[in-house]
């Protein structure tokens, strides 16, 4: 039934892909959800008002609790008439005001926001302050005590290239597979907020926040530098510490 019920819906005429970013602070993440209000939800409510029929949706990133995306990319098909320039401007009409779409375009019927990725950036946001900042505290993870740049910098080397990740997985995830490459994993420091930027062909569940609470310990010294690939070949996600908040991290780009 699962496989006619999509067959049916690629029968539609149209192929339509949207890139938006939001505000994941008051959603229970990006995928539909039956008792709490996610993102894909409130989405595709708006888009069966718009398209005049049911829509669903995937996504290129199927976003946590609290996560935020600059570009997250989603395609359905539909049998709605309305013109793809109008799009955008009429979607959003419809959206709150922490739901923003960003562009809409005719995709080729072969195309899949999920399936046809070729890779993604994550950037995770980080403010060192000795108090908190309540206009901060939705977007940055907020650290009271001095980091060192220079040690996360060369700590985040070891994390470039192809790797088994086990050690940054975390339960309940449906990979088949831990390896992953990663091409670039950088931080930059601009004031008192530091950006950590990866960019991978993919990422396991939790990775980049499993791998972000690692490099702040590192960067307060409770970890060396060195130890990364130990824990990278000890497959081990408990070595890796604790977690890192999900409100430091975005969703910014995916490439295709």
């Amino acid at each position: 039934m699962k496989s006619e019920h999509k067959e049916m819906m690629k029968a539609r005429r149209r192929n339509i892909k949207l890139t938006l970013s939001y505000d994941g602070t008051n959603y229970h993440g990006f995928q539909r959800q039956t008792k709490v209000v996610a993102v894909q939800n409130v989405l595709e409510g708006a888009l069966f008002k718009l398209f005049g029929d049911s829509i669903e949706l995937a996504a290129a990133g199927r976003t946590d609790a609290g996560v935020h995306a600059i570009g997250q990319v989603v395609n359905f098909f539909t049998d709605g008439t309305i013109p793809i320039q109008n799009v955008v401007r009429a979607g959003n009409r419809l959206l709150p005001d922490d739901i923003v779409l960003l562009k809409a375009e005719e995709a080729d019927r072969d195309f899949s926001a999920l399936h046809s990725v070729k890779s993604k950036i994550y950037i995770y946001k980080v403010f060192e302050n000795e108090l908190a900042d309540p206009f901060m505290s939705r977007f940055y993870w907020h650290v009271n005590k001095k980091l060192n740049l220079e040690d996360m910098q060369e700590a985040l080397k070891y994390i470039e290239g192809e790797h088994d990740f086990s050690s940054f997985r975390s339960a309940g995830g449906n990979d088949t597979s831990p390896i992953r490459e990663i091409y670039e994993a950088s931080c930059t420091k601009e004031k008192n907020v530091y950006t950590f930027k990866f960019w991978g062909s993919g990422f396991l569940y939790h990775m980049v926040r499993n791998i972000m609470g690692l490099m702040i310990n590192i960067g307060l010294g409770r970890v060396d530098k060195h130890e990364v690939p130990k824990i990278i070949e000890a497959k081990n996600r408990a070595l890796a510490g604790k977690m890192a908040p999900a409100n430091g991290l975005y969703l910014q780009k995916v490439y295709y």
